[in-house]
């Protein structure tokens, strides 16, 4: 031990006794230049360079840096240059380092980079305040950063491996443990699954599995193989094993995938192997309104079930509405109502464009339905009109490649009418535009 060494060992040892109540009493491992002393009526100072290397007595925190000041008999020590921090839950590198004894508070400037010894989550960042865990102090450690920090946030799967972390951004951020954090100011908060932007973001990756984007209109865009969006005022997440599970936008929620665009006053998108496996629409200041090219539906709340990212059923309760695709001649749609309507899909013909077939559609409790038939040898004339009115109404559909209703059933009270259209006759033709300037003059 050099002498420099041998004095810093006797003046970082006799601290006072309000001091030695910490969880830290430092000694010097290594000076690798000159050190110096200087009384003050505070206490003794100590300065050292060439290579300073530090620990705390009985316990896993190291200090390291190019040059140390020591003030107050170790109250307060600054590390200036290459400077480097171990206790038994992380690593911390950083141009410039204050630890303040009281409080057991480090503080990181410049070049900041962390490591989680737990899981192996990682923030980098200009400025860094680190509070240890201490007894007497806190049970749990917390760290405060500013100037848009990088954090990359896994969790110890079931297996005991790190997961996918979730990479996040923000003006500021605070963490408490290893997996609480509160994130503020343009944030943004990315997975190989997913992408989310929000004014600010909460999420514990724990057993707890929950987090929220709120503010500034906040989105989620999932990016798996089936691709989403969804956007709220706020988008509360849930989480399982690290891996999102659930996410709902609250309030003037819209959510819109590769077939559908659904609004309401809340959405919920259930995901498996991140896609969407199901989707709920509810709400009574927008009600739930589901559109594709084929189909719009209205209710009191809507779910699209979407099992192997495939349609399969459609829910609607609550006054039900589904329509289809407006005749292109007479500009009406084909609609079912009731209180309830439930639509069942097939997977497409290989010769199809793809989308799932509608099998059958059921309305039930005051269940009505309007239908716009023609023959298809006459694809001009003027459709024969159906209406009728049961207790439930149950349509099937031919199978694919067939296209066109299969039979309709009516159950309980049963009230109709059919209005065919004369002999012949077609629906007139829309006046070119050299006749209607002629019409004009």
């Amino acid at each position: 031990m050099t002498a420099a060494a041998g004095v810093a060992v006797l003046l970082l040892a006799s601290v006072s006794p309000l001091v030695a109540q910490d969880d830290c009493i430092f000694r010097i491992e290594h000076v690798g230049g000159q050190g110096t002393t200087q009384e003050t009526p505070l206490g003794t100072n100590y300065f050292a360079a060439g290579g300073v290397r530090l620990f705390c007595l009985g316990t896993a925190v190291r200090m390291e840096s190019d040059s140390v000041a020591a003030y107050h008999g170790g109250e307060i020590i600054y590390f200036v240059g290459n400077v480097h921090f171990r206790d038994s839950t992380m690593t911390l590198d950083a141009d410039r380092g204050t630890w303040y004894q009281a409080g057991a508070r480090w503080e990181a400037r410049g070049n900041v980079f962390t490591r989680n010894l737990e899981n192996g989550s990682t923030l980098t960042g200009p400025h860094l305040d680190y509070l240890r865990n201490s007894p007497g102090i806190r049970d749990v450690a917390e760290m405060y950063a500013i100037g848009r920090p990088r954090i990359e946030s896994a969790t110890i799967d079931s297996a005991g491996n790190p997961t996918e972390p979730h990479v996040i951004v923000a003006d500021r951020v605070r963490m408490r443990g290893d997996d609480q954090m509160w994130a503020g100011g343009t944030v943004t908060i990315d997975r190989s699954d997913f992408t989310g932007r929000s004014d600010s973001l909460w999420l514990d990756s724990g057993a707890a599995g929950k987090g929220a984007l709120i503010g500034g209109r906040p989105e989620i865009d999932g990016t798996g193989e089936s691709p989403y969006r969804l956007v709220g005022e706020r988008i509360d997440l849930e989480l399982t094993g690290g891996t999102l599970s659930r996410v709902v936008a609250l309030d003037s929620a819209h959510a819109v995938n590769d077939e559908w665009d659904l609004v309401g006053d809340t959405i919920a998108v259930h995901l498996d192997q991140d896609s969407p496996d199901r989707i709920d629409a509810w709400g009574k200041g927008i009600r739930p309104l589901a559109t594709s090219d084929e189909y719009t539906i209205l209710a009191d709340s809507v779910a699209l079930h979407f099992p192997g990212g495939m349609l399969s059923r459609l829910d609607a309760v609550g006054d039900a509405k589904l329509e289809t695709g407006r005749d292109s001649l007479t500009g009406e749609a084909d609609w079912i109502a009731g209180d309830t309507v439930t639509a069942w899909f097939v997977a497409p013909d290989s010769a199809g464009d793809g989308s799932p077939a509608l099998e059958r559609l059921v309305a039930t409790s005051q269940a009505r339905s309007f239908r716009q038939m023609r023959q298809p040898t006459q694809p001009m004339a003027l459709p024969s009109l159906s209406y009728v009115r049961g207790d439930m109404i149950v349509i099937t559909m031919k199978l694919p490649p067939l296209e066109g209703v299969d039979r309709v059933d009516v159950k309980g009270q049963v009230e109709g009418v059919q209005l065919d259209p004369e002999p012949g006759q077609a629906v007139p033709p829309s006046p070119s535009p050299a006749s209607s300037d002629q019409e004009d003059g």
